[in-house]
């Protein structure tokens, strides 16, 4: 049967011993090289702190549709109000949806900003100011869930480097500053909205992460969907007090897909014709934009040539955002798009 495996990191959360670490290291690698996904326990966020950020969602995705739009940022800066229907994840895989365009999520988001590290040139586009909803709380509130998610992200890429054996300092170097954003996602239809049961309904369309790790807080409503490597799609609903995580395409790269980056949709149950509300929120690690992303030279053999050439980490991020946001089918995911073709849809 499959199950997304929980793990319990809480030996690098509180420093435990070199035994305790490399029994967590073993069993990432071990989801890793299965599944990609994982339940993390013992990651340290406290509770209130993920209900304030709920708290946050709440009162921002209450707000009127004209108020929502006030907040509509350009495409290019990955920041701001997503309406519905104006995203579909599919083309960032290079997969021409039924519908263009017609994700139905709507999504608030926020990121680094190039102000937190003066003196530094950082691509706008990655590093853009962020814009607080006049919303009480919210700024406050998502600030404190976006530094301990990020801190989580970081333990989590300790533990991927030890599993991979390198060095403590490779990751760091990888992702400093990191483009790092926290989207927040709300699938649900305007109250009296019906819906079309045509079999296009799509809450967010099949895609995998663009960077090295994703932390997912999610409510335990069903929706998300995560592909198998026999192509085979599975409902996955986090345990109580468990973070989603997952791996990213510049992950699958750097190990020459020993590791696979996570292919999974989101597709809303239906009760009484309407959507049941379902809320999440994605914090994406990606890396430094000038840093090069190639097959690490242990993941390299005579019976595992490289899958891939070196890229930016600026080059793979910008051109799956120009699919997702902007609607430019990103023909450069090649071979995640095979995977999705392959599966049993």
């Amino acid at each position: 049967m499959f199950r997304v495996p929980g793990i319990d990191i809480t030996a690098y959360v509180d420093d435990g011993s070199a035994e305790q670490r490399a029994a967590v290291a073993r069993d990432v690698d071990a989801a890793c090289r299965e599944i990609g996904f994982m339940q993390v326990l013992g990651h340290g966020v406290p509770a209130e702190v993920i209900e304030g950020l709920g708290d946050a969602m709440d009162g921002f995705f209450a707000l009127g549709a004209d108020t929502k739009r006030g907040y509509v940022r350009p495409a290019c800066e990955n920041r701001g109000y997503t309406p519905p229907r104006t995203e579909s994840l599919s083309l960032s895989l290079g997969v021409e949806p039924a519908n263009r365009m017609n994700d139905f999520f709507e999504a608030y988001n926020v990121g680094r900003a190039a102000s937190e590290y003066p003196g530094q040139e950082l691509p706008p586009q990655h590093f853009a100011e962020n814009t607080w909803p006049d919303v009480p709380g919210f700024e406050r509130q998502v600030t404190s869930y976006f530094a301990e998610a990020g801190r989580v992200a970081r333990t989590m890429t300790r533990i991927l480097g030890d599993a991979l054996g390198l060095p403590e300092s490779f990751f760091p170097g990888l992702t400093a500053p990191s483009i790092e954003v926290l989207r927040m996602n709300n699938y649900a239809l305007e109250p009296g909205t019906g819906v079309d049961l045509d079999g296009e309904l799509v809450g967010m369309s099949e895609h995998t992460d663009f960077g090295i790790v994703t932390i997912l807080w999610a409510d335990p409503v069903r929706g998300l969907q995560v592909l198998d490597r026999d192509g085979a799609w599975h409902d996955v609903s986090p345990d109580p007090g468990a973070l989603l995580v997952n791996l990213g395409d510049l992950t699958a790269r750097l190990t020459n897909e020993r590791w696979q980056s996570t292919l999974h949709r989101v597709k809303p149950p239906i009760v009484d014709g309407t959507i049941e509300r379902r809320r999440s929120a994605a914090y994406f690690h990606d890396g430094n934009p000038g840093a090069v992303v190639a097959p690490l030279d242990g993941c390299v053999d005579a019976a595992h040539p490289p899958l891939y050439d070196p890229v930016t980490v600026d080059e793979h991020i910008s051109g799956k955002l120009a699919g997702s946001r902007a609607g430019r089918r990103n023909d450069a995911a090649v071979r995640e798009s095979a995977r999705l073709l392959q599966s049993h849809r």
